[in-house]
């Protein structure tokens, strides 16, 4: 009889998962097509994946350092704008004052010509009912009328009265109002104020460096304009002294034809010194025309019979490269006859071939059941 009740053996069960896992790894390794042909080292790639995050952290906190940089300087340009606004503003005001105080429409001299006002200054035919102006004549007064008149000036006192109560209201709320914002208003600009105070320090001190640098170069440079003034009116006033005295004493005024000739050889003259040609002079000119013109003659002769002779030779090339056109394309449209008859009977083989194999050679396809035995191992 067999004994089952045997003790079990940890060591040999341990060693059997061991070798299930090395089979299960040797398995991963063997079916992964990729490492198995190509292989992979992935420590190095971890490393570069690494490397790569603290490249792109380097970088991130380089972009972070200058997204900062461009936001403080545009809260900076944005405080400069809203201060120089704020002049602006304030200059604005001061304008519009000033134009309400001192230039008013009615402190022209004019103004009493042009004013629209000019008939309600005026006084009324009628200021009241007791006006001596209003005569019997002038049907501005009539008797029973505006009786009501005390009690209406009462009446408009009390409505006056209570407008002015709630116009007086409604200012102090609004004072309050407005003296609520200004604190707060206050409050900001302080703080702003004391944020620039160190830019604006930093600003003065390097826009006094800047301008005590520009004052030092423009110095410089006024005083070396000032000395080239001064050597070239210098050079001015010794030549012009030159000048007069060359054409005092020199032969520029004189009759001397010698004057004319120039020292570069004794058929050339200087122009602003030349007396005119001699009639020998003029007759070679008119004698070396005349040659040249028959030279220019028989030269365009010469240049016409050698197009002509050109022309002859290139239409008889041009009729037989014709020809030689011609007789290509005849050759190439033979050539690409034949290729398509060497096409089509290629193409009847290789047809009659595979219904060979079809029906011959691969009468028997295989099935799932057969791919499935492959890979079930590693060895």
């Amino acid at each position: 009889m067999q004994k089952l009740d045997l003790p079990f053996d940890y060591k040999e069960a341990a060693a059997i998962e061991r070798r299930r896992d090395q089979e299960k790894q040797r398995q991963c390794r063997i079916f992964n097509a990729k490492v198995r042909t190509i292989g992979l080292d992935v420590d190095a790639i971890d490393q570069q994946v690494l490397e790569k995050k603290a490249q792109e952290e380097d970088d991130r906190r380089r972009d972070d350092a200058f997204n900062s940089d461009a936001v403080r300087n545009s809260k900076i340009g944005q405080l400069l704008e809203m201060r120089q606004n704020e002049d602006i503003r304030e200059l604005n005001k001061k304008l519009n004052e000033y134009r309400m105080l001192h230039q008013q429409a009615g402190h022209r001299r004019e103004f009493d010509l042009n004013d629209p006002d000019r008939l309600k200054k005026t006084l009324s035919n009628r200021m009241f009912d007791d006006d001596p102006k209003c005569t019997s004549s002038g049907l501005q007064k009539f008797d029973g009328e505006d009786l009501s008149n005390p009690s209406r000036n009462q009446f408009q006192k009390e409505q006056m009265r209570e407008w002015l109560i709630q116009q007086i209201q409604d200012k102090r709320r609004a004072q309050e109002n407005l003296k609520e914002a200004n604190h707060l208003h206050d409050l900001k600009r302080q703080e702003l104020d004391e944020r620039l105070v160190r830019l604006e320090e930093a600003e003065r001190l390097c826009k006094m460096n800047i301008d005590r640098a520009t004052s030092d170069f423009n110095y410089a440079l006024m005083n070396e304009r000032k000395e080239k003034e001064r050597l070239k009116k210098q050079q001015d006033e010794d030549d012009n002294a030159t000048e007069i005295a060359n054409c005092i004493y020199g032969d520029i005024l004189t009759e001397n034809p010698v004057v004319a000739q120039s020292g570069f050889g004794v058929h050339r003259v200087i122009p602003d010194r030349w007396k005119g040609m001699s009639p020998q002079q003029l007759a070679e000119i008119r004698d070396t025309q005349i040659r040249q013109c028959i030279e220019n003659k028989k030269k365009r002769d010469d240049e016409e019979k050698l197009n002509k002779n050109w022309d002859e030779i290139r239409a008889a090339q041009a009729r037989s490269g014709i020809l030689v056109e011609r007789e290509l394309n005849r050759n190439q449209k033979d050539c690409l006859q034949q290729l398509a008859d060497e096409n089509r009977r290629l193409a009847q083989e290789q047809k009659a071939q595979q219904e060979f194999l079809n029906k011959e050679v691969y009468t028997n396809p295989p099935t799932a059941a057969y791919f499935m035995q492959f890979n079930t191992t590693s060895r």
